[in-house]
C-alpha cells in the first residue's frame, strides 16, 4: 500500500559559486525566472501535487529565503533547518529531517534543480519495489557533466556510478523519496559538514540500503551553470 506523503526538504543552503556572476545578488535558489524566484516556481510545481509542507535547508544568504516566503505560502507551511555554518548538502539534510514530524517517508529536492516527476507514480513505485530510498532518474547524452548510474531492468541501484563510457545513460534528477528512519540521530551525527552524493548516499548503499530508481521522461533544469540558468526562463515560461 503507497503511503500518503505531504511533507518535501528542499536543499537550498548552496554557495551558488558558479553563478554569482549572473546573479550576485541573492542565493542560488532566489535566482529570478520570470519575475519569480527560481524556488518559488519549485514550490508551486509540488503543491500542485499535494505537498503542504516544506522545510528548507537554508544557509547562505537565507534571510532573503526566508523573508519572501515566511512561515506559510499558498497555505503550505514552511519551516527552516538554519545552518549556522556550511554543512554541505548531507549536513543540512540531517538538520531538515529533525523538523519531520509523523512523516515516515518524504520527498528530497535539490534547490536548483526542477524536474517534472509524477509524485504519484514516484510513490507507487517506491512502495512496489519495497525501496528504502527511491531516485528519480533522467537520459542523457552529456556524459561529461552528468554522473550516470548502475542500475538493473528492475531499477534497482547496483552503483551510484555508471562503469565505462557510454553514449547515453540515467542521471541524477534531484528528486528523492525515502524513509527518515534513514537519517536517524543515532544512525548519523548532527553538526558535522557532509555531501549527501558522497557521503550518505554511498554509505547507505554499501550498508545495504535499498536504492532503486525510477526513470522520468518530464523536463528537466539545473540552474547550478549561467547557460542552464538562461535556459530555464524559457522552460518555466507561463
Amino acid at each position: 500500500m503507497s503511503e500518503n506523503v505531504t511533507s518535501a526538504v528542499i536543499l537550498a543552503g548552496g554557495l551558488g559559486t558558479r553563478l554569482r556572476d549572473a546573479v550576485p545578488d541573492v542565493p542560488k535558489p532566489m535566482a529570478p525566472v520570470n519575475g519569480r524566484p527560481f524556488l518559488e516556481h519549485q514550490i508551486d510545481y509540488w503543491i500542485g501535487q499535494g505537498i503542504d509542507h516544506f522545510i528548507l535547508s537554508v544557509g547562505y544568504r537565507r534571510e532573503v529565503i526566508m523573508a519572501h516566503f515566511g512561515t506559510y505560502y499558498r497555505n503550505a507551511r514552511i519551516d527552516y533547518a538554519v545552518e549556522t555554518t556550511p554543512l554541505g548538502t548531507g549536513g543540512g539534510l540531517l538538520l531538515a529531517v529533525d523538523r519531520l514530524v509523523d512523516q515516515k517517508t518524504f520527498l528530497l529536492l535539490n534547490g536548483d534543480t526542477f524536474f517534472e516527476v509524477s509524485l504519484d507514480e514516484l510513490v507507487g513505485f517506491h512502495a512496489r519495489s519495497q525501496a528504502d530510498w527511491t531516485i528519480s532518474l533522467f537520459a542523457t547524452s552529456d556524459t561529461g557533466r552528468y554522473m550516470g548510474l548502475e542500475v538493473d531492468v528492475d531499477g534497482c541501484i547496483l552503483s551510484l556510478c555508471s562503469k565505462g563510457v557510454q553514449p547515453r545513460w540515467l542521471a541524477n534528477g534531484g528528486v528523492y523519496l525515502l524513509k527518515a528512519e534513514l537519517l536517524s540521530a543515532s544512525a548519523w551525527k548532527r553538526g558535522i559538514r557532509l555531501s549527501l552524493e558522497e557521503d550518505i548516499m554511498p554509505a547507505l548503499l554499501k550498508d545495504g540500503i535499498r536504492f532503486y530508481g525510477l526513470e522520468c521522461g518530464g523536463r528537466f533544469i539545473d540552474i547550478g551553470v549561467p547557460e542552464d540558468y538562461v535556459r530555464s526562463v524559457a522552460m518555466l515560461a507561463k
